[in-house]
């Protein structure tokens, strides 16, 4: 029976791998022992589950740094959606009697369901404690109704995704009076 000329340039390929194999493991200062195929036979074991080893850790480098970049994006992705939030409810301010502001209302709902259904959260409350994490102080104000260095007021909105701070929230913090003496 004889094999396809694809066959014979299979095995001619293997052959001359084996063979450059042996001649690296030879150049690499490893001289094989003439007769011991056992020893080479385990050095290439060797080689074999370092190099399937080096393969895996590269597949789970290159995964996490996709997830990472596909995190960026999202991010970036939704923090372009806080102006249009913001100027809406900039636009609601002026109050319920004014032209539109059922449409506004609704456009704005709609908006926030959808950063919702991403997983995005309003941060800043007014009462809450101050946060440099989540909170971005622009002024301070002296009051007795809240706790020292408690939100006073929100002045915009910070959104979170997660445990992740999209934007701080821009706020008030209120300070105790100076006790005199």
């Amino acid at each position: 029976m004889r094999s396809s000329p694809v066959t014979e340039a299979g095995s001619d390929a293997r052959a001359q791998d084996f063979a450059a194999e042996a001649g690296s493991a030879q150049q690499d200062g490893e001289p094989a022992p003439p007769g011991n195929g056992a020893a080479e036979l385990a050095r290439m074991e060797d080689r074999y589950k370092r190099a399937l080893a080096d393969l895996d850790n590269y597949r789970k480098r290159s995964g996490a740094e996709i997830q990472r970049r596909v995190d960026e994006g999202r991010q970036s992705m939704l923090r372009d959606w806080l102006e249009p939030v913001d100027t809406l409810e900039r636009a609601l301010r002026f109050g319920p009697d004014q032209p539109g502001y059922a449409g506004l209302r609704a456009v704005l709902d709609q908006m926030e369901a959808i950063l919702a259904r991403h997983g995005v959260t309003r941060i800043g409350q007014p009462g809450e404690p101050f946060d440099p994490q989540r909170h971005e102080a622009i002024d301070m104000r002296v009051s007795d109704d809240v706790p020292d260095r408690a939100v006073l007021d929100v002045v915009r909105s910070g959104f979170a995704l997660g445990d992740r701070v999209l934007r701080p929230a821009e706020v008030v913090v209120a300070r105790r009076p100076q006790q005199p003496g």
